[in-house]
């Protein structure tokens, strides 16, 4: 099942209050979160060998590049948004 039949309802609803596209971006920007958080939640019981107070350097990377992926939708909303 895509991402389009999954949420349909919650992308429906995010496509009118923000227009098509913003709505579909709103959306990414809560799959990202929550994958965030599940990722996060794994990097508590998958530490790092050299410094036990951080997530293995392979969670990190992940964790990187989502809160990467949710800066680039964040700036595309806001250029959207510009009149």
């Amino acid at each position: 099942m895509d991402i389009f039949q999954e949420r349909q309802e919650e992308l429906e609803r995010l496509e009118f209050q923000m227009g098509p596209a913003r709505g579909k971006l709103a959306l990414a920007l809560d799959v990202l979160t929550e994958a965030l958080v599940l990722v996060g939640q794994h990097g508590v019981y998958c530490t790092s060998v050299r410094n036990p107070s951080k997530p293995a350097m392979d969670i990190q990377m992940v964790l990187a590049g989502l809160v990467g992926a949710k800066d680039l939708i964040q700036g595309a909303m806001l250029e959207i948004k510009k009149p």
